[in-house]
């Protein structure tokens, strides 16, 4: 922890309060954007308001997807991280000139993605990107969609680069230190995006960006989307793990007292770093051309990430209590009541926790072969991923944000009432849309299509009707909205309060049990790193293979094309005869 006390972060780190306050700006203006979208989807797939073409839908999809589950995640994550290295190394970064490169490169990239997207709706711009956040082939974007996002992972790539190299120089000051805990947590979550994303740079750089630009003339759709899914559930622990950082050492700050064990901590990213990224395939389980036994494999190494999740939950947990027990807290529940509940850093940030709980169970059914196959393409699997990104994500980055932009800005937060308010709205209006979701999902009703309605089809719920739930979808969205509304008023007006000198201190939470009372070989990277390695060969070496036997490198000539809606059954059969004949 810094041993300065009593200043905040712009006092002890004032250039690079810049760039994290430019990072956290970016990921704000992504949310806004993604978020207002998010809003004309439900709008318009519920049919309450339709003002889009459902054409369009798909640009407005894949806009959402790739503003919140990338952009403002990631904006975010590389503010948390740059924050939590400097200040637990109690050291600015090396060369604050490269920091601000490869932040201006990650900028460079959105700015391409999002102007490609664009193309989908706006006539004079000349490009498209319809392909939704996953970028399935044969689906085809522009040349510039790809760029894009090649220059955002680069960009992330470097930033990692910049933390590992502030903690190369503290080492040689300090040689026989162990790592402090929040960057240790952000070195190894840096290990395993390293590790995941050549899955996704594969996919781009080797196929999918020469073939948008007629370099090659056709793909493998199964090898590019398994390459994907190998990036793209791996992802989902990118995002989280700076809300489980956050979780260990800010919300037993919060709470009044310490976290409940540093080693506990440790264990918990070393087993992500080495469990997250072998698991892809458990999202392909009705892909055709992956065999069964490859399937199975994989939902069983799932099923091992559920240990590092429950040995959060205790964690935190017994740490809140402890904390709660300072204050005062006793009986066995009772202790509860002695939490902070009115400030919307705790609030925000132990709401998002008990919606991760619920996402917990409803990804142990996404893991599951066999019940899988019940939801598997549903709107099951949105209402599951608005409780993930959405809520657990989401919601403890913009409860972390209050006690962070003041500290990045040293300016008062403008409403804590507001703040407060804003928490408990997103929680609400995610608990009606994720429950609907989840439950439309179980009567088959599908996702990834502006039109769910078929005709002479009647979806039948076991409870309630199609009716009833569509209206807790487009009233989760509008509650969500307006929460994301309170959120960007409050930072806005927070900009344009006078400097304070009230601030509390830029600090962490100590630990009852810290570093000393565990085993060295918990901090030896290399180690880790090259487990991780072995795990990913053995977890994907046979189905690539076996991928690229049956059907090819590059594919049995299929080209790309862009999506569009057909009702006419024979226009539809024409044109998938005209891409793959």
């Amino acid at each position: 922890m810094s041993s300065t006390a009593g200043q905040t972060y712009l006092d002890q780190f004032p250039a690079e309060a810049k760039v994290i306050k430019a990072a956290f700006w970016s990921s704000f203006m992504a949310l806004a954007i993604g978020g207002l979208l998010g809003l004309v989807q439900a709008l318009h797939r519920t049919d309450v308001l339709r003002f889009i073409d459902s054409a369009d839908y798909y640009t407005v999809l894949t806009a959402h997807g790739v503003l919140l589950a990338i952009t403002f995640t990631i904006f975010f994550l590389v503010g948390i991280f740059t924050w939590a290295v400097t200040t637990s190394l109690d050291r600015g970064v090396v060369d604050i000139r490269f920091t601000w490169a490869w932040y201006i490169m990650m900028v460079v990239g959105t700015i391409l993605v999002g102007v490609s997207i664009l193309g989908g709706v706006v006539d004079a711009i000349p490009t498209y990107a319809d392909v939704l956040f996953t970028f399935y082939a044969p689906l085809q974007a522009h040349p510039a969609f790809y760029v894009g996002l090649v220059l955002f992972v680069v960009g992330s790539w470097l930033a990692g680069a910049d933390w590992f190299r502030t903690w190369w120089a503290w080492r040689k000051e300090n040689p026989d230190e162990r790592i402090p805990l929040p960057t240790f947590m952000a070195l190894t979550t840096t290990l395993f995006w390293y590790l995941c994303t050549l899955g996704v740079a594969l996919s781009i750089l080797v196929f999918l960006l020469p073939w948008s630009l007629g370099i090659v003339d056709s793909v493998n759709p199964l090898l590019t989307r398994t390459l994907f899914w190998y990036f793209g559930h791996a992802v989902v622990y990118f995002w989280l793990m700076p809300a489980y950082m956050m979780w260990y050492i800010m919300l037993p700050k919060l709470s009044g007292g310490k976290l409940f064990s540093d080693p506990l901590a440790r264990v918990v990213f070393v087993l992500f770093l080495l469990l997250s990224t072998p698991v892809g395939i458990h999202h392909q389980y009705l892909d055709p051309g992956i065999a069964e036994g490859y399937k199975f494999i994989a939902m069983t190494n799932t099923m091992f990430l559920l240990l590092p999740s429950l040995l959060t939950a205790f964690t935190v947990v017994a740490s809140m209590e402890h904390g709660a027990r300072q204050r005062g807290g006793t009986g066995y529940l009772g202790w509860l009541k002695a939490l902070p509940w009115r400030d919307p850093v705790f609030t925000g940030m132990a709401l998002a926790g008990l919606m991760f709980a619920a996402a917990g169970f409803s990804g142990m059914i996404n893991a599951g072969m066999n019940i899988n196959y019940l939801v598997h393409n549903t709107w099951w699997v949105v209402g599951h991923f608005h409780l993930t990104v959405g809520t657990a994500v989401a919601l403890t980055f913009m409860a972390a944000a209050y006690w962070f932009i003041p500290q990045v800005t040293g300016k008062e937060l403008w409403s804590r009432r507001l703040a407060l308010g804003q928490v408990l709205v997103w929680f609400v209006g995610m608990t009606f849309m994720s429950n609907a979701m989840h439950r439309s999902g179980l009567f088959g009703m599908p996702r990834r299509t502006a039109e769910p309605q078929y005709q002479g089809f009647d979806f039948e719920p076991a409870v309630g009707t199609v009716g009833e739930i569509n209206a807790q979808v487009a009233l989760g969205a509008v509650l969500l909205t307006v929460a994301l509304a309170m959120f960007l008023l409050n930072m806005v007006m927070t900009s344009f309060n006078d400097d304070s000198d009230s601030l509390p201190a830029n600090t962490y939470a100590g630990t009852l049990s810290g570093p000393e009372d565990s085993p060295a070989v918990l901090d030896n990277l290399k180690l880790w790193t090259a487990i991780a390695v072995v795990l990913v060969i053995v977890g994907y070496t046979l189905p690539l293979a076996s991928i690229v036997d049956s059907g090819g490198l590059f594919g049995p000539d299929i080209g790309g094309f862009q999506l569009a809606i057909e009702t006419d059954p024979a226009l539809v059969l024409e044109s998938v005869r005209e891409v793959m004949p």
